[in-house]
């Protein structure tokens, strides 16, 4: 029976290392100096104890009277003296094996190398470690194969980090120096200290790593995709999910590189590139003016004011506000420097609707539409799309972030990556020109991300017109940042943009053209905007040029200031498909000149892109040639 019993038995189940879910072993060392000090504490309490006792005994009567001598020889004396001796003794190696203690404890880990190659043994040391490695960054499939941060073997066989987009990700992960991106965010740290050995026997169950996996909305084909289109040009992409919020794909060039990044030298070369700025993300953290595609903007303002079926009409000499006023002309029209037009209207000088004057792209018309709805109703637009309305221009140029329009776990990832706040001039000193130039996307309206530009094209895009927070985490459910316009609002709202890209005259029918037979309907918008920047020559140096002033005194004197030239930038924001829209894109090229020909083929190219990755449906993605007959023989 015996033998019986110990076969049914499993053995191993009783070994230490097994028990209490494999902890005993790890628990060992906490247990056994607990017990060394509790016990080395009440030997050292009771050596202290009697020391004192020693001076405090009462001595008999006759002691008293003998002399000193003689009472320094007898029995009892000479017995409590050497006990004294050896309580001091004992008191001192109490010490000393503290002190031994306090050296392994606080000062070993700096100085001795045995203790350093053993100190991985340590369930204190190793829960420590455990707690600082970052868990792996998978990209919105969840796939070990498409992530995009993991760890990795180096030369010398320790673990480093690993990126599979170095580049093409820098500026959403971004670097351990200057502003923390998500790998610096997206991982929660404790902010407990090590702990001590009563909590290591006490509290710690089982190991548990604080730092999980974590899968982000970034398609990673598509994010290196982005890359691939900006090659050897400046400016920035931006792709969103209009129903739910989701980041697809965001990427700035230039770039850097995060291995580069990582030394000192390099990254302050970096920092010193005035002229292509890499460290900084063109997508989230650089104001550009908009053109023409800020008057969607303007159109979903009339819908909110039910100024749709507004109709306007357009001059040949341009479109004056009030009385000598400059001149609002359209793209086909070109104003002299005496005040005269030339050039047609576009689309023909005539009366416009909203539809016509969005298709071919009408500055009067938008012009005149911005000034019917007024300051107040731009104001609150602009507050439900994510803008922030200011009084001044001087207000507009102070930088602000906008962290709160994320849909983020914590704060700290929302602030990561938080984009720059667009802004928009509304305050009472606004003349009627000024937002007349606002409505076509010029003037006061030039502080706006491509960002920003996404997240205005999505609000007609989502289904009920709605503008979701973007959220970069997968797991985060969908949050409302604010509803826009009513879901009939939406539609039409994309029936208009679709003119644009489908109907003849539309100024980004380039679009429909690179999409057709793939029966994915489109709307967008084209934008050309000029903006003056700093020249550089070839070399990365600043041009400048010399200049006269008076100074305190009353006297000349020479200055520098930078030479601008006036840079055209291309612009174009698409949604599609459009019954249903998956995706809201903003693409902006530096110096690209019109939006038709440089960011709309760009914006199809990635649209074709998102088919192929499944990003627009399954009904949209390319069926599979079918395999070839199979000959007889």
């Amino acid at each position: 029976m015996t033998r019986l019993l110990l076969f049914l038995i499993d053995l191993n189940e009783w070994r230490p290392e097994n028990l209490f879910g494999g902890q005993v072993l790890e628990r060992t060392p906490a247990a056994l100096t607990i017990l060394y000090i509790v016990g080395v504490g009440i030997l050292v309490g009771f050596l202290v104890l009697t020391f004192i006792d020693n001076f405090r005994r009462h001595r008999q009567v006759f002691e008293l009277e003998l002399p000193p001598p003689v009472r320094k020889r007898l029995t009892q004396t000479l017995a409590n003296r050497s006990l004294r001796i050896w309580q001091i003794f004992f008191v001192l190696i109490a010490f000393v094996v503290f002190g031994f203690q306090v050296y392994w404890t606080y000062f070993a880990d700096e100085s001795n190398e045995q203790f350093q190659a053993l100190a991985y043994k340590d369930l204190r040391n190793r829960r420590a470690t455990a707690a600082s490695l970052r868990g792996w960054m998978l990209d919105r499939s969840g796939k070990l194969t498409s992530a995009l941060a993991y760890y990795k073997l180096d030369r010398d066989g320790g673990i480093e980090r690993g990126f599979a987009l170095e580049k093409e990700m820098a500026h959403l992960l971004g670097t351990e120096r200057g502003t923390p991106g998500l790998e610096r965010s997206l991982y929660k740290r404790s902010a407990d200290p090590m702990p001590e050995a009563w909590e290591v026997l006490t509290r710690i169950k089982r190991p548990q790593d604080e730092q999980k996996d974590v899968r982000i909305t970034i398609d990673r084909d598509l994010q290196a995709y982005l890359a691939n289109q900006l090659d050897g040009k400046k400016g920035a992409i931006v792709v969103l999910n209009p129903q739910n919020g989701d980041l697809l794909a965001m990427y700035s060039n230039p770039s850097f590189d995060l291995d580069e990044a990582r030394d000192l030298d390099t990254y302050l070369k970096l920092e010193g590139n005035k002229r292509d700025k890499p460290l900084l993300n063109r997508a989230t953290r650089e104001f550009y003016v908009p053109g023409s595609t800020f008057k969607t903007f303007t159109m979903i303002s009339a819908f909110r004011a039910n100024k749709q079926n507004a109709v306007f009409p357009s001059y040949a000499d341009g479109f004056k506000p009030y009385r000598g006023s400059r001149p609002i002309v359209d793209a086909t029209q070109k104003l002299g420097s005496d005040g005269s037009v030339s050039g047609a209207c576009d689309g023909g000088c005539q009366e416009k609707d909203i539809t016509f004057a969005y298709k071919v792209s009408s500055n009067q018309y938008f012009a005149q539409l911005a000034i019917e709805l007024g300051r107040e109703r731009l104001r609150e637009t602009a507050l439900l799309a994510g803008i922030a309305p200011v009084d001044t221009p001087e207000e507009a140029l102070l930088p602000r972030f906008f962290p709160n329009i994320w849909n983020a776990s914590n704060p700290n990832i929302a602030n990561a990556i938080a984009p720059q706040q667009a802004t928009l001039v509304t305050g009472k000193d606004l003349s009627l020109y000024d937002i007349g130039i606002e409505g076509m996307g010029q003037g006061y309206a030039g502080q706006m991300t491509p960002f920003q530009m996404a997240l205005i094209a999505s609000i007609p895009a989502n289904l009920e017109g709605k503008l979701m927070k973007p959220r970069i985490e997968v797991d985060q459910p969908p949050q409302m940042f604010a509803q826009v316009v009513s879901p009939q609002q939406a539609a039409a709202l994309r029936d208009i943009m679709s003119t644009v890209t489908e109907e003849p005259g539309g100024t980004g029918t380039v679009i429909s053209a690179k999409l057709a037979g793939t029966g994915i309907r489109t709307g967008g918008k084209t934008g050309t905007a000029e903006k003056l920047a700093p020249e550089y020559d070839a070399q990365g140096t600043l041009k400048t040029e010399k200049r006269r002033r008076k100074n305190a005194d009353g006297q000349w004197e020479d200055y520098f200031v930078p030479r601008m030239y006036e840079r055209t930038d291309s612009w174009f924001i698409t949604i599609a498909p459009l019954e249903k829209p998956q995706v809201a894109i903003a693409v902006v090229v530096e110096g690209g000149g019109y939006g038709a020909r440089t960011a709309a083929p760009i914006a199809a190219n990635v649209i074709l892109k998102a088919r192929d990755l499944g990003l627009l449906g399954d009904q949209y993605k390319p069926k599979a040639a079918p395999a070839p007959p199979k000959k007889r023989r």
